[in-house]
């Protein structure tokens, strides 16, 4: 049975660190709470946000002095414990010179390095010095630092200097901004997103990946094992793929692409082959949705190439058979749809994700009726609808964007019969949908099937009040009131 930890020691100041930096704390908010939890003095407190034990502190000292030569600093472990200590017993007090280079060191203002009982030892001119505006400082990269010898060193010296350099190297590269816990609880949170996109609000739910991503973003700035490095990206990857399907979602198809891009370098930077096919996936639907229908098939035959283990190979196949019918190539379009069947089968592990990144039984029914549909099918196109509709009554969540094109699709498939009645029907719940949940994919699906609507349809007819009702809805839509927004940045 592990110990447990005590409060106060490295290992409880490191879960500390990990812990806030994986919440978007900031180096500050991280010395404060040291200072407040730990009564520790201001230097020392910045000194544990860094996670920088006394010497490697001492070195980055040194080193931010030495671009003002006539203030340089001659910094050393035993030193810098004693500026910490700093109006107490057995302390040292810190010139201007060692407080700015300190500051500089951990990137914050000189004047965040004094309590109150700092200020009250100070000399007034210096006080004065150190508090007054200054721009804000970025932490110093680290370098080794090299003894200053009158000659250059040999024998038994440069034997020596080697194994300090590489010693002092290895306490670097032994420190982390990132624990395993804070990397499990990032995938935590984008699993929990990729399944609240499927339920809640588009642009609410935007918002929030686009924080997780930027903390994530932050943690890959800083220095971290490479296994840990590798966890990043995947977490990186997945939240910007989520943020690229979101953008498609919403009409934005150019800042989508954007999205898929850098999930790809993420994807690749991590070497992880599932995530490859999801944002080949990702892709492939951005794709098809721009109406680059070719590339679409192109990213979802690279995708299934990745051999993943999840249901993405389901989806893939199901979004080549997708672009296929809308080419009006059958044969194609068929053989696509069959070889989903056989993924579903060779599935051999649960998605890493889930949620907006796993393919379910109804999902795929749903491609398979706006597949039949393209290419002159509307009898298997309404079977399947209707078996889509059956899964999703018994998914534990049902997704509202799925939900109403498997409806569209059970609509067209009426009209295409002259039933226009039930097309109606088919169409209730969807017309219903708030304003927020009328996604891109779904008012594009209504388009087309009003598209179909004969013009010589007498005027009382359902079909015309259909179209009416078509336009309403798409007016009142999540992405006409993302266009007609004044802008807020992008993600």
């Amino acid at each position: 049975m592990n110990a447990p930890i005590k409060p106060g020691s490295k290992q409880d100041r490191d879960a500390l660190r990990h812990s806030m930096t994986a919440a978007g704390c900031t180096a500050a908010d991280i010395a404060v709470e040291m200072r407040t939890r730990y009564r520790m003095r201001p230097r020392e407190a910045w000194r544990h946000a860094r996670g920088w034990t006394l010497q490697e502190a001492a070195d980055r000292i040194s080193q931010a002095s030495a671009k003002h030569p006539g203030d340089a600093v001659a910094a050393d472990a035993s030193l810098v414990g004693k500026w910490e200590k700093w109006p107490g017993p057995s302390a040292r007090r810190p010139s201007t010179a060692v407080l700015l280079a300190m500051a500089s060191a951990y990137g914050c203002q000189a004047a965040a390095l004094l309590d109150l009982d700092d200020r009250q030892a100070l000399p007034d001119t210096d006080l004065r010095a150190l508090t007054s505006p200054q721009p804000e400082p970025e932490p110093e990269p680290y370098r080794a630092s090299v003894p200053a010898f009158a000659t250059p060193p040999s024998g038994p010296d440069l034997v020596r200097l080697a194994a300090d350099e590489s010693a002092t190297w290895a306490q670097w590269a032994e420190a982390s901004n990132v624990g395993d816990i804070a990397i499990e609880q990032l995938m935590a949170e984008t699993r929990a997103l990729a399944a609240d996109y499927l339920v809640s609000d588009p642009i609410i739910l935007l918002g929030r990946t686009r924080q997780l991503r930027d903390r994530t973003f932050s943690l890959l700035e800083g220095h971290q094992y490479p296994r840990q490095s590798a966890d990043l990206y995947v977490a990186a990857g997945y939240l910007c793929g989520l943020l690229a399907w979101m953008s498609s979602d919403l009409g934005q198809l150019r800042d989508a692409d954007t999205q898929g891009r850098t999930a790809w370098l993420c994807a690749e930077l991590a070497g992880h082959n599932d995530l490859r096919a999801w944002v080949l996936s990702t892709r492939s639907k951005v794709a098809f949705w721009d109406g680059r229908l070719r590339e679409a098939i192109a990213y979802a035959r690279r995708g299934a190439t990745c051999r993943p283990t999840g249901t993405v190979g389901v989806l893939l196949a199901c979004q080549e058979a997708d672009a296929w019918s809308e080419l009006g190539a059958h044969d194609e379009a068929v053989t696509a749809l069959a070889r989903a069947k056989d993924a579903r089968d060779a599935i051999t592990d649960a998605d890493d994700v889930g949620g907006l990144f796993s393919c379910q039984p109804a999902r795929q029914e749903n491609y398979a009726a706006a597949v039949h549909l393209r290419i002159g099918e509307p009898a298997d196109a309404l079977h399947a609808a209707e078996y889509a509709t059956q899964l999703l009554a018994v998914q534990p969540v049902r997704a509202y964007g799925t939900e109403a094109q498997i409806h569209i699709s059970r609509a067209a498939a009426h009209l295409a019969t002259g039933e226009a009645e039930g097309a109606l029907e088919a169409l209730a719940s969807v017309l219903a949908l708030p304003p927020d949940h009328r996604l891109a994919p779904v008012t594009q699906r209504l388009h087309e099937l009003t598209s179909g609507i004969g013009r010589r349809t007498s005027p009382g007819s359902a079909a015309v009040g259909l179209r009416a009702a078509v336009e309403d809805f798409c007016l009142d839509s999540a992405p006409r009131h993302l266009a007609l927004s004044p802008g807020q940045g992008a993600a």
